[in-house]
């Protein structure tokens, strides 16, 4: 094989520039060589193929809304008091003289609040003992435990109410025509303030865009 190779770079070797491509020949034999010794190798391997699974274990992250929806709001038990006081906080408003166009916000810090009657039930015990000094101590317990009543209505117990806490409003804004006027927007607040019983700082009046 040697004289082989020889025989070939005397061949490609004669004249001019001859080693350089001696040089060449030899680069272009062994890159051969190599490539052939790859797809021999390449012969003897074996591929398995692989079925992707039916359910991916890590299962790329899922955009997630950032403001709820309108049907995540209307479940909530605070929008349940706030849209109805809304809605008829801006039928009024829109009836005083020189008010346009109304939007209202309400916000509240708590739902409806309701009392029960309980059968209230109190025990007392009292103490004496001496401690190792002489002293004397005198220990009072007070216990007290309640029920709810309940009284039966077509074969249904309820629970007796004595009384109903309504919602604490926490504040009211108001975006309204006609609000850049100080008297419309006095005659805006007084009305808010008297009907839903809210001070004055927990009202905000403001002139909508024209």
């Amino acid at each position: 094989m040697a004289k082989w190779l020889e025989g070939i770079e005397s061949a490609v070797g004669g004249g001019p520039g001859g080693p350089k491509r001696v040089r060449t020949l030899r680069i272009l034999l062994i890159v051969g060589g190599i490539g052939a010794a790859l797809m021999i190798m390449n012969s003897f391997l074996t591929y398995k193929d692989v079925e992707p699974s039916a359910q991916d274990p890590n299962p790329p992250p899922q955009a997630e809304d950032v403001w709820a929806g309108s049907g995540a709001s209307a479940s909530s038990p605070f929008a349940a008091i706030e849209q109805p006081l809304e809605t008829r906080l801006k039928e009024i408003l829109e009836k005083i003289v020189g008010v346009g166009t109304v939007d209202v916000l309400v916000t509240v810090d708590s739902t409806e609040e309701t009392i029960f009657v309980r059968n209230t039930q109190e025990s007392e015990s009292v103490q004496d003992e001496n401690d190792r000094n002489g002293g004397r101590r005198h220990v009072t317990s007070i216990t007290k435990d309640g029920q709810v009543v309940l009284y039966e209505v077509s074969g249904e117990q309820k629970p007796i109410i004595t009384k109903t806490i309504n919602p604490r409003i926490r504040g009211i804004l108001i975006v309204a025509k006609g609000a850049e006027n100080a008297t419309v927007r006095r005659l805006i607040v007084n009305a808010v303030e008297k009907g839903f019983n809210v001070p004055v700082n927990r009202i905000s009046v403001v002139p909508s865009k024209q």
